[in-house]
């Protein structure tokens, strides 16, 4: 169940994230400005800045994670920083792959500024290492 929201700039961090149902990287970097910050806290992560330099990597993304999808677990709207805590699920080499996490998201005029998104590294390192034994 995804949670009630009070503005358009929760509206546009839970378009973003069901825009990754297309698997399409021109649909997905359609959110975000041109110059987005994208900051992950995770040591796993890398960010990038600019929505070509995302754009650009998106595939590769994609690729990594078949069947990636984010379940919103809440929404917090603040105005125009909205938080939302996650689950990704996708498929794995062997199993599937669930991650939570929370991305913050700072929405100008409609579009993403700066997402920061704060997951769950080691537990995904744990289902990797369990699909690899």
């Amino acid at each position: 169940m995804v949670p009630m929201m009070s503005s358009s700039a929760a509206a546009t961090a839970l378009s973003y994230l069901a825009s990754f149902a297309s698997r399409d990287p021109a649909a997905i970097a359609g959110h975000v400005t041109d110059d987005f910050v994208n900051e992950h806290v995770s040591a796993l992560g890398t960010g990038c800045v600019g929505r070509d330099v995302y754009e650009r990597r998106l595939p590769d993304f994609l690729e990594s994670f078949p069947d990636l999808a984010y379940h919103v677990e809440q929404v917090i709207d603040d105005g125009s920083a909205v938080a939302v805590a996650y689950r990704l699920t996708a498929a794995g080499d062997d199993r599937p792959v669930e991650v939570r996490g929370v991305m913050v998201f700072e929405i100008v005029e409609g579009l993403i500024r700066r997402r920061t998104d704060y997951w769950d590294s080691l537990g995904y390192l744990r289902q990797i290492e369990a699909t690899e034994a």
